[in-house]
């Protein structure tokens, strides 16, 4: 076996496949870069939608990272259960999900909880479930930067909703969030003129308000792509996730970001049905299918076009006729580790070449 191969495996017979990788070591050093981007590890507030790992968790709380944002509420359980400081759950909760959420508040009491909004009605209907339990929750106004997915844009209709929570006795504004996940410029200068113009918008608003004479305590900003750019901004909370496992579609994208992969598919030879023609067992199960192909980088095999996915099969055409062995162990990066780490319930770590365990996905479920 080449040594330089830092993903294979030296019993690659013992491994199932498919399989999900992971390199603890790799997870260690983009945790180390993530805080030297930000110099303040108090400023990072990591997005664990992407691992959805204690484990993970883990190794940041024990480089000082104490504080994190998640998608869903088992995430947010599963901070509440390890006892981090801080929790923001960064998605509007809807009809029984705002009991759910008091409920989490009163259960893991050592922990701070917060979630975000971007309309009257949800401030209202959260205000009156808080009172009805007895408590206060707090909350960040979610701002619309140009992704135009969630949030509320900048202006005198912003300033109404936090005006609205921050008088409100069973609220707590605890701040602003701005995600800018459709800046995606593959150019970090354009990228980074980009992302100033979108939060010049948050950094106005927040001035309004505080002349207004209401207290921001803080803004939450940006992703992965835009993360080097607000990890400069003073006092200003950043919340990347992909940066911890990686994933080829941002290696390719922003090779200005010094993040490296540490996760990867184990899949295998399935079949050969036909001159020309390779299966491998990576089918929609097993790796986000929402992408157009290329769905993977398969090392090795990166000459041999990606044709067709069913629920567990990926057909190559492999016009060279390369000649590959039923059975061989092959290994694929992701080009979204995101969901696919949810299609998994566990991943198996890898140590110097060797298995030497498993991961839990606690939080894969919603």
């Amino acid at each position: 076996m080449n040594s330089s191969l830092w993903y294979e495996v030296k019993d690659a017979d013992e491994v199932p496949s498919p399989s999900l990788l992971v390199y603890p070591e790799r997870v260690k050093k983009n945790i180390q870069t993530m805080i030297g981007m930000v110099a303040d590890v108090n400023r990072l507030r990591p997005h664990i939608k992407t691992h959805k790992s204690g484990d993970i968790i883990d190794l940041q709380v024990a480089q000082g990272i104490r504080k994190f944002k998640c998608a869903t509420l088992t995430e947010a359980e599963l901070l509440g259960q390890k006892e981090v400081d801080d929790v923001l759950w960064a998605y509007q909760p809807l009809g029984p999900h705002i009991c759910n959420f008091i409920k989490l508040i009163k259960t893991y009491r050592n922990t701070s909880f917060s979630t975000l909004v971007d309309n009257s009605d949800s401030i209202s209907a959260i205000s009156e479930a808080a009172e009805k339990a007895g408590i206060t929750v707090s909350l960040y106004l979610d701002l619309n930067v140009g992704m135009n997915r969630t949030g509320v844009e900048p202006g005198e209709y912003a300033i109404a909703l936090y005006q609205k929570i921050y008088e409100d006795p069973n609220l707590e504004a605890t701040g602003l969030h701005a995600y800018d996940g459709h800046i995606r410029d593959p150019d970090p200068v354009a990228r980074k003129k980009d992302c100033d113009q979108a939060f010049e918008k948050v950094t106005r608003l927040k001035s309004q308000l505080e002349q207004m004479g209401m207290l921001v305590p803080t803004v939450v900003a940006g992703g992965s792509p835009s993360f080097p750019f607000h990890a400069k901004r003073p006092g200003v909370e950043v919340s990347p996730g992909t940066t911890l496992l990686w994933d080829e579609r941002y290696a390719t994208l922003f090779d200005d970001m010094d993040f490296i992969p540490a996760a990867v598919l184990f899949t295998r030879v399935l079949s050969k049905p036909a001159p020309g023609i390779l299966c491998l067992d990576l089918g929609h199960k097993s790796v986000a299918p929402e992408m157009n192909f290329p769905r993977v980088r398969i090392f090795g095999m990166e000459a041999l076009k990606q044709v067709s996915q069913s629920e567990e099969h990926l057909v190559l055409s492999n016009e060279n006729l390369v000649d590959f062995k039923i059975g061989q162990a092959c290994y694929a990066l992701p080009m979204h580790i995101c969901p696919t780490v949810a299609k998994y319930p566990e991943m198996l770590t890898v140590e110097d070449g060797e298995l030497s365990g498993s991961w839990k996905v606690h939080a894969r479920d919603h």
